[in-house]
């Protein structure tokens, strides 16, 4: 894959001449002016700036600290028919890689975007084994003790250095991109790019555009040259999020490249070959989307060479207080506040309630808890109300209490009634049909579990 240049000046000439010369070392694009080469910035991955100081009535100063000040900046070279030092030295001070004078040196620009390019690699390899080192990227970010969550950190250990591709499934919340992220790097390229795709948040047409890119003109609206996420991941990972919502003709694409390990630009028929691992995950029965004819069976076997199944948290609830606690200090840290405890109501509370968003859901309500108390610990009150709607029931997933608490030496499902049944009447104000209605129960029923439980 070529790497990414974008020329900015306002005289055309000087635009399509440095194209024409340089097109066949770098992926060009070309803009005549600031807006037009900051929206370029923005939808695709340029790795090298080349503009002119004057751009008509706009400075090129102004389109570079515009530029720096993105999350992942290109390489800049400013470029002047006013060379002076005073400009150049201005220019490298506000973070510009280098200055040329026009007339150009056609050999000379060429010279430089190559070293600027060499330049950008080192620096982002550094950061990229900084950031390793500084986040080690463990399996501790798979939290939890229970045998569901040891079986899948096993099996992202034996899996990740290989190159299969792997599908991940399960229920919304569960953590199937942390799982993704762990493959990633884990694997032997870390230092590559992991890519994403939210693939039920496009459309068709623009889910095509996104995954395999476009040639200028293809299509109303594309006027310019789009690097698809396929080549963005090249040498990297590409994480396909909500594999099961893609349509019937991006399926067919999708397998080409899985099978050949090329692709096609929509708007082009030349074939470019990409190095991605693919990582895909759904929370969807892809087999039952096969059967029904909505998936196609061969691209099914080919993301499936590995599969990994991520519990969901109602079956593993001895992993809550796990995950609890560290939501507790990563929230506490971040809204600057005390790390506190949870009340022994709240924490049964939580070990009751049967989750059905999973870990993101309780990842939402410790940080609510956290927010809203300003006592010393997190009680009942500081959670969120939603949780004293849900209906209490013997068969909820608490089949193994003990395990569940090995932080605590007995877990009482009657106590946890009594604790949920007094938090709900305290809400309502002493009021038993609106505590009924917030515990999802009919009126009689409260009844009957008062006087059962002495209450």
């Amino acid at each position: 894959m070529l790497p990414t240049l974008l020329i900015v000046d306002d005289e055309r000439s000087t635009r399509e001449g440095l194209r024409s010369a340089l097109e066949e070392e770098f992926d060009v694009y070309t803009a005549a002016g600031t807006s037009e080469a900051l929206a370029i910035l923005k939808s695709e991955p340029i790795q090298l700036l080349l503009t002119d100081l004057r751009l008509g009535g706009e400075s090129g100063m102004d389109l570079l600290d515009s530029t720096l000040a993105m999350t992942d900046p290109p390489v800049a070279i400013m470029m002047t028919a006013y060379g002076s030092v005073d400009t150049a030295v201005e220019a490298m001070r506000r973070g510009a890689w280098h200055f040329v004078t026009k007339p150009l040196n056609l050999d000379e620009v060429e010279m430089l975007l190559k070293r600027a390019l060499r330049s950008r690699h080192l620096e982002t390899e550094n950061k990229q084994l900084a950031q390793q080192v500084k986040t080690t990227h463990k399996l501790d970010r798979l939290i939890g003790k229970s045998p569901e969550i040891r079986r899948v950190s096993e099996l992202i250990q034996q899996i990740a250095p290989t190159r299969a591709t792997i599908l991940i499934e399960g229920e919304s919340g569960t953590g199937k991109e942390v799982v993704a992220s762990l493959l990633h790097h884990l694997s032997g390229r870390p230092a590559a790019k992991m890519v994403t795709v939210h693939c039920a948040a496009l459309s068709p047409q623009l889910l095509e555009s996104e995954l395999f890119g476009h040639e200028k003109g293809s299509f109303t609206g594309a006027s310019q040259r789009r690097i698809g996420r396929f080549e963005q991941a090249d040498g990297g990972t590409l994480f396909l999020d909500e594999i099961g919502e893609i349509d019937a003709a991006t399926q067919i694409k999708l397998l080409r490249i899985l099978s050949e390990r090329t692709l096609e630009r929509v708007g082009s028929n030349t074939p470019i070959k990409v190095d991605v691992r693919v990582i895909a995950a759904t929370n969807k029965n892809l087999r039952e989307l096969v059967n029904r004819g909505d998936f196609r069976e061969d691209l099914y076997f080919r993301l499936n060479v590995v599969s990994i199944e991520m519990p969901p948290l109602r079956t593993r609830s001895e992993d809550i207080i796990l995950l609890t606690n560290a939501f507790l200090q990563e929230f506490a840290k971040e809204n600057e506040r005390p790390a506190k405890p949870l009340s022994d109501a709240a924490l049964e509370l939580l070990l009751a309630y049967s989750w059905p968003g999973n870990v993101r859901e309780l990842r939402t309500t410790i940080e609510h808890g956290v927010v809203m108390s300003n006592d010393a610990f997190i009680d009942i009150r500081h959670l969120p109300r939603f949780l004293l709607s849900q209906p209490i029931s013997d068969s909820q997933s608490l089949a193994q209490p003990k395990n569940a608490l090995d932080a605590v030496e007995e877990f009482n499902l009657h106590a946890l009634e009594a604790t949920t049944i007094r938090a709900a009447l305290t809400n309502a104000s002493g009021n038993r049909t609106r505590a009924a209605d917030l515990l999802g129960l009919s009126r009689r029923t409260l009844q009957r579990k008062l006087k059962d439980l002495g209450l």
